[in-house]
């Protein structure tokens, strides 16, 4: 029989091994990736792979930037997904903060029938989305893009932002109220400022997801100069099929908005997903 202390030790020898074995599955692809875009063309396929390059070259990089309208591409991409997160951030919080804090008639079972947008799986709805954005005149335009994809974060974001705003201690709310303040002063001085993890949740969230979108942008973009980066690079794939240091290269740089974004809120993010619930 073991004692408590080596319990923990094989324990803690538990835990640090599934960690480390869940770093290696994520993080080798990307090293792999990272060392094939930084390969000349000829070592792209030796075998055995090497995750250290023989000749490290910033080629890939040159040519991927240098055509395609990639700059034109990235800065489509950067204007819908900056759009898309204020709106749905701004929209979200004005929405949770009404089922969070307002009492008005119906107030559960309208929250309950705008959850049902959580549940249905968002490649189902793009026949019925392209049919409402072809009768407005929404095809081939980045406004199309923004609309359709505040829509589908609206649930989960008002959802989420509800649980934060419901756990501000209405005790604050009181004290604006006597001191004058209404409810906006309410909203804007005393539930946003406390709500910061979630904001930052929320915004994470919604910027990946209009980012990497693929299908509903696909489908909704035909012009080229509108396209966003995942479209562009699928295609930039099918142009250049045998320059794969090409293509890793240009999805390096695609994720570089991704990765500043989680910089600049992963304190409030990891805060706000253990609030919330969400841990895996």
């Amino acid at each position: 029989m073991l004692l408590p202390s080596e319990r923990r030790w094989y324990h803690q020898v538990l835990v640090y091994g599934l960690l480390i074995g869940g770093l290696v599955v994520v993080a080798v692809p990307f090293l792999l990736m990272v060392s094939t875009s930084l390969k000349p063309q000829q070592y792209t396929f030796e075998y055995p792979p090497r995750l250290i390059p023989r000749r490290v070259t910033f080629n890939n990089y040159v040519q991927a930037l240098s055509k395609d309208m990639f700059f034109l591409y990235f800065m489509n991409s950067l204007g819908v997904a900056v759009s898309t997160t204020t709106s749905t951030v701004v929209i979200s919080s004005l929405l949770a903060y009404a089922f969070g804090r307002l009492d008005f008639p119906g107030k559960e079972p309208l929250f309950y029938v705008f959850l049902v947008g959580m549940m249905i799986p968002a490649v189902t709805l793009i026949i019925p989305q392209f049919l409402v954005a072809k009768a407005l005149k929404l095809l081939n335009s980045h406004a199309g893009l923004v609309i359709v994809y505040v829509t589908m974060n609206l649930s989960m974001q008002t959802f989420l932002l509800r649980g934060f705003f419901e756990s501000i201690p209405s005790e604050l709310e009181d004290a604006v109220r006597i001191d004058g303040g209404g409810r906006w002063t309410i909203f804007w001085r005393i539930i946003l400022p406390l709500s910061r993890p979630g904001l930052a949740t929320v915004a994470i969230f919604t910027f990946l997801y209009s980012w990497d979108e693929f299908p509903w942008a696909h489908v909704a973009i035909k012009e080229t100069t509108r396209r966003t980066l995942p479209i562009a690079i699928a295609l930039f794939q099918n142009q250049h099929l045998t320059q794969w240091g090409q293509v890793f290269a240009a999805s390096i740089v695609g994720l570089i908005p991704v990765v500043t974004v989680f910089a600049l809120f992963q304190r409030h993010f990891i805060r706000g997903v253990a609030r919330s619930g969400l841990k895996g």
